[in-house]
């Protein structure tokens, strides 16, 4: 059995993030990891990934992107370099290929389970990531049994598919870039579609992040937002790291052959039943994206930003007449179903009441209960809180929680 004041449960860019302003406090601590830094980003990713942000909104507490191309996109491998030279420079107290089997209360702090010993701490900090799960519907178990699956997790690349069609589902960031690449790898690619939202990755001459950036849409906070339940499920932009491809949409999509259906509502007897609300969604999707646009506009204008380009116009989703609403998956045309249907994070070795009715973990703008917080989920206490450039702020705050806690119970 060890001992130690406050324990970090995974060595992302959260759990990164927490280890150096713990250690700026004053914190004894350890960070625990399944894997190596940045485990996730190494191992769980598909090859062709590029982070949404530019580089130089990488930016973590007392580190920060330095590179030459500030307005270039990190790939995976980039990423996991970034990471681990920020593990390298704090020297963080880091325990890597440690698996975490259990956490419960235990007197005033917790006891930590893991495939390493047993840890009694005051203090835990759960910052695993809010991907360590692909989420998937029940309806996959409905597939015809030849049929092969496969989930963000396990995907990799083109080359790891059967010859032959694929539906994806799904059609935020994760569903477009995937179906984007499988069509020019010469699948015939359908893509079913739900709620999405569709945005430029430059508007105005200025990368998207920019704006988000310099508006204060990424610094919006709970207290700003109608719903932060919905604003917690928001599926992320439509867009991929490469400023050559300004619209990663349907548009460009269907300019490579694919095909747009709606939402799989159902599959019945081995034939995948689409919703009918396809032009619906794409409509509201569009009315989002200008009216964030517009937002920018005023913006601009109020606070006087010098070399911009006009604003824009950009034309709305087209789609067919009559999109398909049925697709028969045991004709043999469908070879493969890709689920990028999301994440989810991975708390089942959390052996306490904390969680909702439908399984969500309850937290305050990341204080779970004395002495457990959580990290790096979206929306956690603002709206860039799952970023690479979001976490950092949220790691003061609750740092400053831990410290305090901690020299109390000394006290």
């Amino acid at each position: 059995m060890r001992h130690i004041d406050t324990l970090v449960i995974g060595a992302g860019q959260a759990g990164l993030a927490m280890s150096h302003c713990l250690s700026q406090r004053g914190v004894a601590h350890v960070v625990l990891e399944r894997g190596e830094v940045a485990n996730s980003w190494a191992t769980e990713r598909w090859d062709s990934l590029r982070l949404l942000t530019p580089n130089w909104q990488s930016r973590l507490p007392g580190y920060a992107y330095e590179g030459d191309d500030p307005d270039g996109f990190m790939s995976m491998t980039d990423v996991v370099s970034y990471l681990r030279g920020y593990a390298a420079q704090g020297t963080m107290p880091i325990e890597s290929r440690t698996r975490v089997l259990s956490v419960i209360a235990e007197g005033q702090g917790y006891r930590v389970s893991t495939n390493r010993g047993d840890w009694l701490c005051r203090n835990v900090v759960m910052a695993n990531g809010a991907c360590a799960v692909a989420s998937t519907p029940k309806m996959a178990a409905a597939l015809p049994a030849d049929l092969a699956q496969v989930t963000l997790l396990a995907y990799r690349a083109p080359r790891q598919l059967r010859k032959g069609g694929v539906l994806v589902v799904g059609a935020s960031a994760s569903g477009v870039q995937i179906a984007s690449e499988l069509a020019q790898a010469g699948h015939v690619v359908t893509i079913s579609a739900g709620h999405h939202i569709r945005m430029p990755r430059n508007y105005r001459g200025r990368d998207i992040q920019w704006w988000m950036d310099r508006s204060g849409v990424q610094d919006q906070g709970i207290g700003d937002v109608d719903n932060i339940t919905r604003a917690r499920s928001v599926p992320s932009l439509q867009l991929v790291g490469d400023a050559n491809i300004p619209l990663m949409d349907f548009n460009h999509l269907q300019g490579l052959g694919c095909t747009i259906a709606g939402r799989l509502a159902a599959v019945r007897d081995g034939v995948a039943l689409f919703s009918g609300g396809l032009a619906n969604a794409c409509a509201l999707s569009d009315l989002k994206m200008r009216r964030l646009l517009r937002s920018f506009d005023a913006f601009a204008q109020e606070t006087g930003v010098a070399g911009l380009s006009p604003p824009e116009h950009i034309c709305a989703t087209a789609l067919p007449q009559r999109p398909d609403l049925s697709l028969d998956l045991t004709s043999g045309a469908i070879r493969t179903v890709v689920w990028a249907t999301g994440f989810r994070p991975d708390f089942s070795w959390l052996k306490m009441p904390v969680f909702d009715r439908k399984g969500q973990l309850l937290h305050d703008e990341g204080r779970v209960a004395d002495g457990l917080y959580v990290l790096g989920q979206p929306f956690l206490r603002k709206r860039k809180s799952a970023l690479i450039d979001g976490v950092g702020d949220d790691a003061i705050i609750l740092s400053d929680q831990i410290a305090r806690r901690s020299h109390q119970m000394v006290a």
